[in-house]
């Protein structure tokens, strides 16, 4: 079945708003600002938590949230995710019971943007997990960061936003923006459940950190390959040689660095034919962050 690539659509009305200041020259300025609303999620009759979030998308970003805690596992079958605007509310519902009581039992603050929140055993289902050995080639990378940069985000509007990309080749399949990456990894994780999309042979593009929390997602959602223009934190880069997962950072122009699961790059790309640095699509937004 063919999917159509999910986009940001920075001319969404609700995801922004227009708000006057003035400029380091006194003059009045209009600056478009991001909104963040909380979004309540419930696993069935559970409240599970509050997340900080632009607002779209709120199903996926549910249902990867639930997946990527462990608090919902591949054998469950959901039945429906109810969203209700008003109340701000997203209510995933199974057929059976889960075993969300005893992730409620453990909570662990996490240094993502919009304060993530990790239930349980940060480390559960890493030990056992095997990542498929898919070759990357580097020519990809830059294709890539290239489309990436030059698509129309909120960032490149309002900036203060992060914003992860799921490809397959040279082709962008989803791209999702949030003001916490962790929002956004859970936004493909819940499209990429709904739409049965295989992860061995696909690679997530991310614009911020890589943290611990962004490797274990990664690999529990079975992508075997990051990448990110940002840098590495120790533990992440610990945890991604754990579990063999491809860790790519600092990535812009012609460089980038690799400091796990070097397996897997093909070293194909003529750097000679690579142009430096090109953060003027990214650098209006990055003004406002």
């Amino acid at each position: 079945m063919m999917i159509e690539p999910l986009l940001p659509d920075p001319a969404d009305p609700r995801l922004s708003r227009t708000i006057e200041g003035v400029d380091e020259h006194g003059q009045a300025k209009s600056v478009r600002v991001i909104e963040e609303r909380p979004l309540t999620i419930y696993l069935n009759s559970q409240e599970i938590v509050t997340a900080m979030t632009i607002g779209d998308h709120p199903e996926y970003l549910a249902l990867g949230f639930l997946l990527n805690q462990g608090m919902l596992r591949a054998t469950d079958r959901v039945t429906k995710i109810d969203f209700d605007e008003e109340l701000e509310v997203a209510v995933v519902r199974t057929a059976g019971v889960t075993d969300v009581e005893n992730k409620l039992e453990k909570k662990t603050r996490t240094s993502g943007c919009a304060v993530g929140t990790v239930f349980g055993d940060m480390m559960a289902g890493l030990d056992d997990l095997l990542l498929a050995d898919t070759p990357v080639h580097t020519s990809t990378f830059y294709d890539l960061s290239y489309q990436i940069n030059h698509t129309p985000s909120l960032y490149m509007e309002t900036g203060a936003i992060h914003g992860t990309a799921l490809c397959q080749g040279l082709e962008v399949l989803a791209y999702m923006e949030d003001v916490g990456r962790h929002n956004a990894v859970d936004k493909i994780a819940g499209w990429m459940h709904l739409n049965d999309i295989p992860a061995a042979d696909k690679v997530l593009y991310t614009t911020g950190r890589l943290t611990s929390e962004m490797v274990i997602k990664t690999a529990l959602m079975g992508i075997p390959t990051l990448i990110s223009r940002s840098g590495f934190t120790a533990w992440g880069v610990n945890i991604a040689r754990q579990v063999g997962l491809t860790l790519i950072g600092r990535m812009r122009g012609k460089k980038f660095t690799c400091l796990s699961g070097q397996h897997r790059l093909v070293f194909d790309q003529d750097l000679s034919q690579v142009a430096d640095d090109d953060s003027r699509m990214r650098r209006k937004g990055a003004q406002h962050d």
